[in-house]
């Protein structure tokens, strides 16, 4: 069992959604949940594209973590 983080994004058409580790699998959809199927169903083709080709397979389980800066801060500094 290998597990990957998803990033999502809001766009003007719904969502898009993306691996962390795996950035070529990523996909659209209207609403959060269907971004998610779709991007199950994505990584599922990517997988079975990988092997047909004999190609290495991208490691999961990135740790994700948000870094908060003050914005102030940042134009400071310039």
């Amino acid at each position: 069992m290998i597990n990957y983080t998803a990033k999502y994004t809001k766009i003007s058409s719904g969502y898009m959604g993306q691996l962390v580790e795996w950035p070529e699998v990523v996909t659209e959809g209207k609403d959060l949940e269907i971004c998610r199927e779709m991007l199950r169903d994505a990584l599922h083709e990517m997988l079975v594209a990988y092997q047909q080709l004999g190609k290495e397979i991208p490691l999961g389980n990135a740790l994700i973590e948000q870094l908060p800066i003050e914005v102030q801060s940042v134009s400071q500094a310039s």
